[in-house]
């Protein structure tokens, strides 16, 4: 299967779905999805994800219900 690139609401409706949350690594500039009970990640609301995708050239890529964030190409 290939990941095909979705929008933010899509990452949205599949987060909410799965009961996650986005989110920032502390100390580094990672962005991951988060079930919210982990020191190391704190999290940020939508709008905010998805700037901090932007800035750094990300998009949420999808497949089979699995979501991973990546260069956008």
């Amino acid at each position: 299967m290939s990941m095909e690139k979705i929008s933010v609401e899509k990452a949205r409706e599949i987060a909410d779905k799965k009961g996650l949350k986005p989110g920032l690594v502390k100390g580094t500039d990672g962005i991951q999805f988060t079930k919210g009970n982990n020191d190391r990640i704190k999290t940020v609301d939508w709008p905010e994800f998805e700037e901090k995708l932007n800035e750094r050239n990300l998009a949420v890529y999808e497949s089979g219900g699995w979501m991973k964030i990546m260069s956008e190409d």
